[in-house]
């Protein structure tokens, strides 16, 4: 009897117990970054005089394509080269989040908007969509003259995965045959979902990221920015949500390696959301002047 009351004494326990541990591991599900994932088709507002060229293809696949918005007039416009996020699987080169707002701020200044599309998982790995990217500024660069767009004077710029794209295009040797000898003056990265591969998946992490870089660890290495650096680059700043856990310590790893290799790099924290750091840029803030004042900085040392 003794024996009995011993065993649901024990279980009466661990029950709680377990209960407690369930809990405790219910915080990193909740602080999971909005990784825009959620399709958004609501219509972009194009500013009045703005000229759009829709679905350039710069390869073959359907989703090789990309949008020219150019200013009015446009002659030698500098290039906003736009790449979005969607965890490398989803997402669109027409999202109102993704172009409205920087659109609006950059045309009126005169600038050509160009916004990427590139296949997505499964059909094509993180390394395979950076390639996709590096060819479409390849592509743009050549073409830009056309549109009255200068190609030597263009800022690479991406959300989330997308971030995480134009750093490789920003640091990995690899790229070099589908860049084809396109240049820019400076690189914006909005909240990055991976600067550091190998620390995120050597690490708990979500499943999106297995999802996108496998099991294999050389796999890690070869698409992580963070490894990939290894010579001096254009200027580069990493925008990151302080409300992110690990955003803005990665992006400080980054930027301190980064730094130690010549480049310029800073790191901009924001009191934004993982969405919000996309969505708001353009709008009349802080954050967009500090923006502005980096592109600014690139365009003067180009003139130099």
């Amino acid at each position: 009897m003794k024996n009995v009351i011993l065993s649901l004494c024990i279980l009466l326990t661990t029950i709680p117990l377990f209960a407690q541990r369930r809990f405790q591991r219910r915080p990193l599900a909740a602080s999971m970054p909005q990784f825009d994932l959620d399709e958004d088709d609501t219509p972009l507002t194009v500013p009045p005089g703005v000229r759009v060229i829709k679905d350039v293809a710069y390869s073959n696949d359907p989703l090789q394509r990309i949008d020219v918005y150019l200013p009015q007039n446009a002659h030698s416009a500098p290039v906003i080269f736009m790449v979005h996020g969607g965890g490398w699987r989803t997402g669109d080169k027409a999202m109102k989040r993704v172009v409205e707002n920087k659109l609006r701020h950059w045309s009126a200044l005169g600038y050509a908007f160009v916004s990427v599309n590139n296949r997505l998982l499964p059909n094509a790995s993180p390394l395979e969509q950076a390639r996709d990217v590096a060819k479409a500024l390849a592509f743009m660069e050549k073409q830009a003259a056309s549109w009255g767009a200068d190609p030597k004077r263009v800022i690479i710029m991406g959300h989330s995965a997308g971030a995480h794209l134009i750093s490789l295009i920003e640091t990995s040797d690899r790229l070099a045959p589908d860049l084809g000898g396109a240049t820019w003056i400076g690189a914006v990265s909005l909240d990055s979902a991976a600067l550091d591969v190998v620390e995120i998946m050597e690490k708990r992490h979500f499943p999106l990221y297995d999802k996108a870089f496998g099991s294999e660890p050389a796999f890690w290495k070869a698409a992580s920015p963070y490894h990939a650096l290894s010579h001096r680059e254009p200027p580069f700043l990493a925008v990151c949500s302080s409300r992110r856990a690990d955003s803005c310590t990665q992006a400080d790893r980054f930027a301190s390696k980064a730094r130690s290799f010549g480049i310029t790099a800073s790191v901009l924290p924001e009191d934004l959301s993982h969405r919000e750091i996309n969505e708001t840029l353009g709008e009349t803030s802080a954050y967009t002047e500090a923006v502005d004042r980096f592109i600014n900085a690139c365009l003067s040392l180009h003139s130099k």
